[in-house]
């Protein structure tokens, strides 16, 4: 989820679930050590839960980044062992970390000694075109010895040559079942599922065998989907929000970023698909999307959007 889950698309994620947990896009332990660290762990406040992931495998490194994280307020620090892009490989972290669960152990200890806050590891359930269950089962182990007491379990190896990042998120067979047995195996561990997951029914099967479940591009693609999941999966009451209404706190908040010289549009890309599966979807799209209105104000562009047939309705709404 590089450059997709920023401050700004977690803020309005959140407008649409108060419960979910949300994660940062990876930032990599060199960026925060040598880079510009408020660009990089500045948040806002609503965004809790949030949790920063780590991108690295130097435990000292680590364990630095995890104090910045904690510093910052975040809730949780993830370290990546899933990514399996060749860039993350050059780094030496992401999924080809599997490889290495000691030098792996290593980072979760020195982080948990660095910190209170949680210390989760997302991984793939394994590398290349091995298929043993062995393999997974004592990379979990083995850092759940270290003190890793949070598993977010891609069901799926990462095929660390040959396939794209895309590639690696569609060829690679989806094993639900080998997830499933992690938790068997290790009761006392919290086991997140992540992979392949499209439903509400889907969230509800695999809640019977895990923790829980981790969603990422279908969640951003349909973000509406996550205005029913308070109410679904953690028993909240029925939510009254619109989308009428979340596009207008939206409005606000990037009134907000103008107001801080900031371009509106690093917000407003985020919620492109609030209105995915309406008639009005392809219509809003577009005008969110075109550059030309750029300079308008966000409410501006906000009632260029709305359909005309849509006025009536809001106007007597308003009234």
């Amino acid at each position: 989820m590089m450059e997709w889950t920023d401050r700004h698309c977690r803020v309005f994620h959140r407008l649409l679930t108060k419960r979910a947990r949300l994660y940062t896009e990876m930032v990599t332990t060199g960026a925060l050590i040598h880079g510009d660290v408020a660009r990089h762990l500045d948040f806002n406040a609503v965004e809790h839960p949030v949790a920063l992931q780590l991108g690295g495998s130097e435990p000292a490194e680590l364990a630095h980044c995890a104090r910045l994280a904690e510093q910052w307020g975040y809730d949780e620090v993830n370290l990546n062992c899933g990514c399996p892009s060749e860039r993350v490989q050059r780094g030496a972290f992401g999924a080809c970390l599997m490889a290495e669960p000691a030098l792996v152990a290593d980072g979760v200890k020195a982080m948990r000694d660095a910190v209170s806050i949680a210390v989760t590891v997302k991984h793939r359930i394994g590398i290349d075109r091995g298929e043993s269950y062995d393999f997974v089962r004592d990379f979990v182990g083995t850092l759940a010895d270290a003190g890793c007491e949070v598993f977010i379990v891609h069901a799926r190896n990462a095929w660390l040559k040959g396939l794209s990042p895309k590639e690696n998120r569609e060829v690679p067979p989806l094993r639900y079942e080998l997830v499933y047995r992690l938790k068997r195996d290790f009761p006392a561990l919290t086991i997140v599922l992540n992979g392949g997951v499209t439903t509400d029914a889907q969230i509800t099967e695999h809640l019977q065998h895990v923790d829980g479940v981790m969603l990422g591009r279908e969640a951003y693609h349909h973000p509406w989907w996550l205005a029913g999941w308070d109410e679904r999966h953690f028993g909240d009451a029925p939510s009254a929000l619109d989308r009428d209404a979340v596009e207008a706190a939206m409005v606000a908040y990037m009134d907000h970023l103008v107001a801080q010289g900031e371009p509106w549009s690093r917000a407003s890309r985020h919620m492109l698909g609030l209105w995915n599966g309406t008639p009005c979807a392809r219509h809003r799209r577009q005008v969110w999307s075109d550059h030309r209105r750029k300079a308008d104000a966000p409410a501006a562009v906000s009632r260029a959007a709305r359909p005309a047939s849509a006025e009536p309705q809001i106007q007597n709404a308003a009234a």
